[in-house]
């Protein structure tokens, strides 16, 4: 049996697969399409219809009920919203009422800030406030009180916010708890008339407010019923869409049966089921037509199939011999059986054995008719000859490999240039064991090859004997690569030779085009310092004299007629000769003696920052105790503190000695502390903190004014530099305080650092060195 082929197991379970289980003797097919007559659609609901309907149904009054339910609760969460904002605004006006009633001196005097307060006492002792306020109306039933939420109703008359018809009004207390529109808002409102007519207080609650709570539960229970309705419409598509799949797979199961028989016929495939114990084979109704035999339903015997084979092509009995032996569970064999006209088809049988325990061996399998492929494998062996005759009369080295990278085709001019030996060369052989044989090239680089779209590769190669040769690599279409060497040693050597000299030229013109580029960038360059330098020159002498007249006028022409204006001003303060004409004489005289005083400080401010910058500022150093410099500071400021009603604390240590220039000190502390008194608004705080370390004294001023912006903390300390906001330009200033403070820390060996957060106040410390202890000065080291 020379042509008998046994394949894998896996592959002939395929087969078996495919042919199905072994069918009764001319029963075909119909007895495993009759098993599955009974849709599965229907053993699922058509056998109770009922059931088909009610569930739906049960779960649309579900549904229903969980809506009713729902909407119940939300009816019943509304009433219990209102009658709780009803309760808490009855509460809040009889606390306010009762509350106001104990002193009503503060309601006749319209005194707003102490009555507020005992309101806002009285609304942060009720339970839930949010949105609630109280209103007290005067004696003219104006509003002068009111808590927070109600500011914007602050001096409006009870005729603006209440109509004359309103029971609030008419009844006052009697009248309990309203819903009205006040100032064009819907809210909850109760009114109680205080004793002696001396107003009323009126307590709000915007019914907005108590919406917005009963919306969000208006909403968590519409969103939980539609989660709920989702859920359950989507079991109820998928409970249908179940049903109708099941019913489809039938559908599509039964007519994949006919399918398969129409395939079997239209593939010129044959079913065959050898039962070797009975010595009989069943044949499906195409393998008749493949033979051109007349179907029949009944089974024909081994022996009438053993003679339609073709005697060169191997024996059935020594296939049913091998396979009762067990040497084979699969059969794949390729044999020629005799048409009904006498000619010979080409047959391929695949089959297995259904159950290899069973005591009675059973072959089910296919049978193809391949004659039309075994001639063409005829015509493709004859232009594989023919295509390698061509290969091997060409000048190019030619190989192929397959796409596993195993050596397919070759001719002798692949094997001549890469001096490979004929025994290292047989198809099949890996590409790397090849290449390892061949002459290794002296240099290989690869060329870029324009839309190739990564099918294509070029390579140049130069070999031990000096050729170059080209080669051109592709992807064939089944994933292999096919490789033609071309040699171009003559071209190479003439590529060669004109390189050289262009790289001869190049070189010559890039020197040139250096030389050139240089000499113009050092010009440009040398040019433009000038130009620098001398912009640089004009723009210091300017700003030199500049400086110089400025300051000369300012000593010459300011200092003295202010000093002038200084004095004559105490002279009217002083009434030297005698009283003034009138009150407000004397108020100018102190305008114009203060403004003097301001103008001349600035003045002499911009005077000492000129010293400091020209280097002329001198230090007289001595020993200096900060603790009585700072409450002499604070003594200077304390008046101008109480009168924004500041309150300044201070936490000084003792003994806080140090080497400085008593008045440049003192200047710092002034310039620091006045400023936080300038820039704090009324009612404002600034601590005071100096202590003293074993290497510096530090003072830290912390205010709670106006503080200043992030972006410009940077400008602050520099000469002539203000935060500009509305509060700054009203306090005036020079903007040289903080400068003048910080250059004469830097001049002490110190440092001043400012720290600010806009809206929230700033932090200012200055810190000065002293004397380390040796053990310290060497730790800090």
């Amino acid at each position: 049996m020379t042509d008998a082929q046994h394949v894998p197991a896996a592959e002939g379970a395929d087969y078996a697969r495919q042919a199905g289980a072994k069918p009764a003797a001319g029963a075909g097919m119909s007895g495993h399409a009759k098993l599955f007559a009974q849709p599965a659609y229907e053993r699922l609901i058509g056998a109770e219809p009922f059931l088909k309907h009610l569930i739906p149904i049960l779960i649309v009054a579900f549904l229903v009920v969980v809506a009713a339910a729902r909407y119940i609760n939300i009816s019943d969460n509304h009433d219990r919203l209102r009658n709780a904002a009803e309760q808490v605004t009855a509460l809040s006006l009889a606390a306010a009422h009762a509350t106001l009633s104990a002193d009503l001196e503060p309601v006749r005097e319209s005194l707003r800030w102490e009555t507020e307060a005992r309101l806002n006492r009285v609304i942060s002792a009720m339970p839930d406030t949010a949105g609630r306020y109280l209103l007290v109306l005067d004696g003219n039933e104006r509003v002068f009180a009111v808590t927070a939420g109600g500011y914007h109703l602050l001096g409006k008359q009870v005729e603006a916010l209440l109509p004359d018809s309103s029971p609030l009004r008419l009844f006052g207390e009697r009248a309990g708890v309203q819903e009205t529109a006040l100032n064009g808002e819907q809210v909850l409102a109760a009114m109680s008339r205080l004793p002696d007519g001396a107003g009323a207080i009126l307590s709000v609650t915007p019914i907005s407010d108590m919406n917005g709570a009963w919306r969000q539960s208006v909403s968590v229970n519409v969103t939980l019923f539609i989660a709920t309705s989702s859920i359950l419409l989507v079991i109820l598509y998928a409970y249908f869409s179940q049903a109708g799949r099941a019913q489809e797979a039938d559908d599509i199961y039964l007519e994949s049966h006919r399918r398969v028989d129409m395939a079997l016929s239209r593939g010129r495939c044959g079913l065959w089921d050898w039962d070797m114990a009975r010595g009989r084979v069943y044949w499906s109704r195409s393998m008749y037509e493949i033979l051109g035999l007349p179907p029949r339903d009944s089974v024909i015997s081994f022996r009438e199939a053993s003679h339609l084979i073709h005697p060169d092509d191997g024996d059935l009995y020594e296939i049913a011999q091998m396979v009762a032996s067990g040497d084979i569970r699969q059969v794949d064999h390729l044999f020629r059986m005799r048409h009904a006209d006498g000619h010979y088809l080409w047959m391929r049988a695949r089959a297995q054995v259904v159950d290899p325990t069973s005591t009675q061996t059973h072959l089910i399998g296919i049978a193809m008719d391949v004659t039309e492929q075994h001639r063409l494998q005829q015509r493709t062996v004859e232009a594989d000859q023919r295509l390698f005759d061509a290969i091997e009369s060409t000048s190019e080295a030619f190989v192929l490999w397959d796409r596993d990278d195993r050596l397919v085709l070759w001719n002798k001019h692949y094997q001549e240039i890469h001096g490979l030996p004929a025994d290292s060369l047989s198809p099949g052989t890996p590409r790397s064991v090849v290449e390892a044989a061949a002459t290794r090239p002296v240099v290989e680089r690869r060329l870029a090859v324009p839309c190739s779209k990564g099918l294509a590769q070029t390579y140049e190669v130069q070999l031990a004997d000096g050729r170059w040769l080209q080669i051109n690599e592709r992807q064939t279409r089944d994933g292999g690569q096919v490789s033609v060497g071309t040699d171009i040693t003559p071209l190479k050597r003439n590529q060669e030779r004109l390189r050289d000299s262009e790289k001869r030229l190049m070189a010559t013109i890039g020197d040139l085009t250096s030389s050139q580029a240089e000499l113009k960038r050092k010009a440009e360059e040398l040019s433009e310092l000038n130009r620098d330098y001398q912009i640089e020159t004009e723009r210091a002498e300017a700003a030199s004299k500049a400086k110089s007249e400025f300051l000369a006028n300012m000593s010459h022409e300011l200092r003295t007629p202010l000093n002038a204006i200084i004095g004559f001003s105490e002279v009217l303060q002083a009434r030297m000769f005698g009283p003034l004409g009138s009150d407000k004489y004397a108020e100018y005289a102190d305008d114009i003696h203060n403004s003097g005083i301001h103008l001349l400080t600035v003045i002499n401010d911009i005077l000492d920052m000129a010293k400091i910058e020209a280097g002329q500022m001198h230090l007289d150093c001595e020993d200096v105790d900060l603790a009585p410099l700072l409450d002499e500071a604070l003594r200077l400021v304390a008046i101008q503190a109480e009168n924004k009603g500041i309150e300044v604390e201070q936490k000084i240590s003792k003994h806080l000695s140090l080497m400085a220039d008593r008045r440049a000190m003192k200047q710092i502390l002034l310039n620091l502390l006045s400023n936080a008194v300038k820039f704090t608004e009324p009612g404002g705080r600034i601590m005071v903190r100096a202590r003293k370390t074993s290497c510096a004294v530090t003072v830290t001023i912390e205010d709670t004014g106006i503080g200043i912006p992030k972006a410009l903390l940077s400008r602050i300390g520099q000469p002539f530099e203000q935060v500009q906001n509305q509060f700054s330009k009203s306090n005036g200033g020079s903007g040289l305080g903080l400068a003048i403070s910080r250059s004469l820390a830097e001049m002490h060996g110190g440092a001043m650092k400012v720290r600010s957060v806009e809206g929230v106040g700033t932090i200012v410390s200055v810190r000065m060195p002293i004397k380390c202890p040796k053990s310290e000065t060497i730790a800090a080291e």
